[in-house]
């Protein structure tokens, strides 16, 4: 009889001393910091603060020069349940319903599964009416909630997003954050990076804030806005500019 194989939980996500350099450039610096299971976590900070290398390092896409990462007490581990969405996603050259199944296919989903896997993805991020259209021709908004339906394809316990909502008009963010809602009260981890600080308040469970490659501070959102520890977040929240 074959024997099932035991659930390992990529959670906590954990950064021990974690640096990255690229051509002498040290973009992340003796990063320490746990994501845990939970309600969203928001990164914010200025250009340039290692957002998007975070995230990359997190999903497994590149490694640290130095230090590593954990996940659930084991490090090495294969990004089967982890996904991730860019800001700008690239369609495949078929229809939104062939994206999908593409993503299921490529997740190792069974072929008699997809129509319906399929459909309730297209439900869910609200793009069911433009199934047969070609994923290319749709609008921005409509392009990140199909790449949101394929990151989901996977059944990712954690789903990265970089700046999801960056250029999207207010009706296509508020989607975005609508379905970043449904997600997460599905159980699902949303570690996500914004520029735009009242989305932060809004997803966000807690936030962390990046500067030149650094945790400046992490604390869950209402402590965050309402009374910030440091001299950076303060400045942040108000608008000025981190040197």
């Amino acid at each position: 009889m074959m024997r099932m194989r035991a659930f390992h939980s990529d959670l906590p996500v954990v950064f021990e001393n974690v640096s990255v350099v690229a051509r002498s450039v040290t973009i992340l610096e003796n990063l320490n910091l746990s994501l845990d299971a939970g309600s969203p976590s928001v990164l914010v900070g200025p250009n340039g603060s290692g957002k998007t290398t975070f995230l990359r390092i997190a999903m497994g896409m590149i490694a640290p020069a130095r230090g590593r990462v954990t996940y659930g007490g084991r490090a090495g581990v294969t990004p089967v349940r982890r996904a991730i969405v860019f800001q700008h996603p690239v369609m495949l050259r078929r229809t939104v319903l062939a994206n999908i199944r593409y993503a299921l296919a490529s997740a190792g989903v069974p072929r008699a599964e997809w129509k319906t896997r399929a459909e309730s993805l297209l439900d869910l991020v609200g793009v069911a009416s433009l199934a047969d259209r070609p994923a290319r021709r749709l609008s921005g908004g409509e392009q990140q909630r199909v790449a949101l339906a394929r990151a989901l394809a996977r059944d990712p316990e954690i789903l990265f997003l970089d700046e999801p909502t960056a250029s999207l008009d207010p009706a296509a963010t508020k989607a975005i954050e609508d379905i970043i809602g449904a997600v997460s009260a599905r159980g699902i981890k949303v570690v996500m990076s914004t520029h735009d600080l009242g989305e932060a308040r809004r997803i966000g469970g807690e936030i962390v804030l990046l500067h030149r490659g650094r945790v400046m501070e992490k604390a869950d959102t209402k402590s965050f806005f309402d009374a910030p520890r440091t001299a950076e977040a303060r400045r942040f929240i108000q608008g000025e500019i981190l040197l």
